[in-house]
């Protein structure tokens, strides 16, 4: 999580080991003022060893060395001695940081993937133009596959070369050639580059006459922004129950995530405290009156991957009693990092504060300096044996020095994420499934699938509201899929088959499933492809609407009501 900076989730290299202990190049190459700051005496011998060590290096070494891998290098080893979450951002990944923190950048508005073809020519389609971007207003349609820009052939592109070439200043114009499925004409688009949002609420929507359903996948500058429209239009079809969906939302924003927990809490009660070692970056932040969501019912799902800003919002929830935290425990990063820019437009992100729950709890997982390695390996563990535990066994075994307790009484736990009030494992999936889902074949079924309908999006565009309830797949839909997959090296054999009992032997092509495995989760599979043509046609929202139906925690969740009406009780 960060401090009025850019969202988490940026991943470093921090192994480049050329003398990564060489700190002076901070002061040398990037041009700190170096006698601005005050040093005891320990830390200016220490930089001057480190200037003397870097001359030596620059000048006597056989051969040339590259000041700026000097640098880098020793930025990074000077991290790696420090928490798994402080890390360096060089100058060119800062402008993708910047746009995720902004949550818009200036193009064309499409959400693209690219297709593998022979020899290198892959194929950029457009998964969906974003919704009110000038792509959409051109015509432009998923499934589109851009075959030129600006007259140039885009065939093989890579995302960079997209991304090189259809973002620009707004104002200015691009020239865009697509192939679309059913026409045998190419079609040209001359685009109008603009501001571009990024939407960090992925859906809003009800699930019932009396309950709204928000997803927020990260915590960006517009999301308060984007959470408060999301209420407001919830509210006027009827909303008086809430289910908040932190899953997968890695953090972002602290201040972003303080005023998301305000709309839930009263007036003076405390959502976040904030203790470093300067006093400038110790703070605690309290509810203001009048929020959003004061009353009603509040279920917050989390899981594994929710983290920093949604695990500031989980925690306040559950401390407060405000309501049900359900899902599985959270990733457990409690730490504040600020950024500091550097000369050369790169940054540093750092630690700052670490932060506490209102009952006192810290959720950041125990770390040793410089272990990043272990870190992670610890957390795959714990979600490992998280799996196999009860609630109760999970809590039985943590030490009375992690336990604390809410404002009604209850005891929660600190030391390493929010534990959730209620614990919904993950679906068990056949291996049939996990291959699929693994290599994204239903999603190239779905892709596949409105090729072969070309008349499918203009039916459905304009029946958006029945998507989910009405379409249905013609009965012989599964055959096909299985067909499909068949092409694709994932062969399903009736289960007395003799290739089952083969194995994995050496030089055998493909993966081989019995029948009664690919049935097994026939409902789940379909419901995925279903669920990707559904976003394919509209937007990313349409996909949590549909994979609702088959998604295990929101339904435990929906059976919650009742007692997370009495936890919501003021």
């Amino acid at each position: 999580m960060t401090e009025r900076t850019p969202g988490s989730g940026i991943k470093q290299d921090r192994k480049l080991y050329l003398f990564g202990a060489v700190v002076l190049v901070v002061g040398i190459v990037l041009g700190f003022e170096l006698n601005a700051v005050v040093f005891r005496n320990t830390t200016a011998e220490s930089l001057r060893k480190l200037e003397d060590a870097y001359l030596m290096i620059n000048e006597r070494y056989v051969e040339e060395v590259s000041a700026p891998r000097l640098t880098e290098s020793a930025i990074h080893g000077m991290l790696d001695e420090l928490d798994p979450h402080s890390i360096y951002i060089d100058a060119e990944a800062m402008k993708r940081v910047q746009e995720d923190f902004d949550a818009s950048f200036d193009g064309i508005g499409i959400a693209f993937e690219i297709i593998p073809g022979p020899n290198d020519r892959d194929t950029v389609a457009v998964l969906n133009p974003l919704p009110g971007g000038p792509s959409e207003a051109a015509g432009m349609l998923s499934g589109d596959r851009i075959v030129a820009v600006d007259d140039s052939s885009a065939i093989g592109f890579s995302a960079e070369d997209v991304g090189r070439t259809l973002k620009g200043p707004r104002g200015t114009e691009v020239k865009v050639t697509v192939q679309r499925p059913g026409y045998a004409e190419l079609l040209h688009f001359q685009i109008t580059r603009d501001k571009i949002p990024f939407w960090t609420m992925d859906a809003h929507y009800m699930l019932d006459e009396e309950t709204g359903y928000i997803r927020l996948n990260r915590f960006a500058r517009t999301t308060w922004d984007e959470f408060s429209e999301g209420v407001d239009a919830l509210q006027l079809q009827g909303m008086q129950r809430l289910i908040l969906d932190l899953r997968d939302n890695a953090g972002g924003f602290m201040e972003m995530a303080v005023q998301i927990a305000d709309e839930f809490l009263s007036g003076g009660q405390m959502i976040v405290e904030a203790r470093g070692r300067h006093g400038e970056y110790s703070h605690k932040s309290y509810a203001r009156d009048g929020g959003l969501f004061e009353e009603g019912p509040l279920i917050v799902l989390v899981n594994e991957n929710s983290a920093s800003a949604s695990e500031i919002v989980a925690g306040a929830v559950q401390d407060h009693d405000r309501g049900l935290v359900v899902g599985r425990r959270t990733f457990g990063k409690g730490l504040v990092q600020k950024q500091f820019p550097l000369r050369d437009e790169s940054a540093l992100r750092i630690t700052i504060s670490r932060f506490y729950t209102p009952s006192g709890r810290l959720i950041q997982t125990p770390y040793a300096l410089g272990e990043l390695d272990d870190y992670y390996a610890s957390k795959l563990d714990r979600y490992r044996r998280d799996r196999t535990l009860t609630l109760s066994e999970i809590q039985d075994a943590m030490p009375d020095s992690l336990k604390y307790t809410t404002a009604g009484g209850r005891t929660v736990f600190g030391g390493g994420g929010v534990l959730p009030d209620v614990i919904v494992y993950p679906d068990s999936l056949s291996s049939f499934a996990r291959t699929v889902i693994g290599q994204s074949q239903d999603n190239a079924y779905a892709r596949a699938w409105l090729d072969r309908n070309g008349a499918f999006q203009e039916e459905w565009l304009a029946r958006r509201e029945e998507f989910v309830g009405q379409f249905a797949f013609a009965p012989d839909e599964f055959e096909a899929f299985l067909a499909f997959l068949d092409q694709q090296g994932v062969h399903v054999v009736p289960d007395d088959s003799p290739e089952l009992a083969r194995g994995d032997e050496p030089d055998r092509e493909g993966q081989w499933f019995s029948r009664s495995e690919a049935e097994a989760d026939r409902a789940l599979l379909m419901t995925r492809v279903k669920a990707r043509i559904g976003q394919r046609t509209y937007d990313r929202s349409m996909w949590y609407r549909t994979i609702g139906e088959v998604d295990s925690a929101l339904h435990e969740a929906m059976a919650l009501w009742g007692r997370a009406a009495k936890t919501s009780l003021k």
